[in-house]
């Protein structure tokens, strides 16, 4: 038991988060429901909506969930960047959804059509509400997964894995406005806080930082 937790400590922590977060949002879904910011731009009244991208919006759930797992199993490092990267993200969007409570008005009447695209999506837009959108974790998350997998070593000589994550995030990006889910302006946001993260966990390497700044504690315990 004690090897088992030893292996698999790392868990811990986004498990609790994990729980956090349903909640948080579980009460952000039942308490959002009128008085909320509508967001809308021009340019979502020029999106035509195509139910066939209901696919790769899915996927999103398979694609994040994949990634994460993998790292947990592979590499620790790897797994830890992608955690901070992913919560990091969504606790943003949990307090901006409290603080700044949002929403929107772009999904249709009336589906223009029966296919079992169309009934995936009216099952979407039964089960999640046209509330706290802003910025899009799908958007976000998408990016933070494929961020993960092109900086990993693991991938690095896998060209057809990670050509294969790209197409699959910008499908995803794509779906959250071709089936009406988001704006653009919660897109761009969503891609504008991808890359300062990016810039963060990557390029600092803010557990380069850590790890370094306890290394330092240790030698001289009057820092910090």
């Amino acid at each position: 038991m004690k090897k088992f937790y030893q292996t698999y400590k790392h868990a811990i922590p986004l498990i609790i988060y994990g729980m956090i977060y349903l909640a948080w949002f579980s009460h952000l879904e039942q308490t959002v429901t009128k008085n909320y910011t509508l967001i809308h731009t021009f340019i979502d009244d020029y999106i035509p909506f195509c139910e066939i991208f209901v696919i790769p919006y899915f996927l999103w759930f398979v694609y994040v969930a994949t990634t994460v797992v993998y790292f947990f199993f592979k590499d620790k490092e790897d797994y830890y960047k992608t955690c901070i990267f992913l919560a990091t993200g969504m606790t943003v969007f949990l307090i901006i959804s409290t603080l700044f409570p949002n929403g929107h008005d772009l999904r249709l009447t009336e589906l223009p059509r029966d296919n079992v695209f169309t009934r995936m999506v009216g099952f979407l837009w039964k089960t999640d509400t046209a509330t706290n959108l802003w910025p899009s974790i799908h958007v976000y998350n998408s990016l933070g997964a494929h961020f993960a997998i092109t900086k990993s070593s693991h991938f690095e000589n896998k060209k057809g894995f990670r050509i294969g994550s790209l197409v699959l995030c910008v499908s995803i990006i794509l779906s959250t406005m071709l089936i009406k889910q988001h704006s653009v302006f919660d897109v761009i946001t969503g891609i504008i806080m991808a890359f300062v993260m990016y810039l963060i966990v990557y390029h600092y390497d803010v557990l380069f930082a850590v790890r370094r700044r306890r290394a330092a504690n240790k030698t001289n315990p009057q820092i910090g």
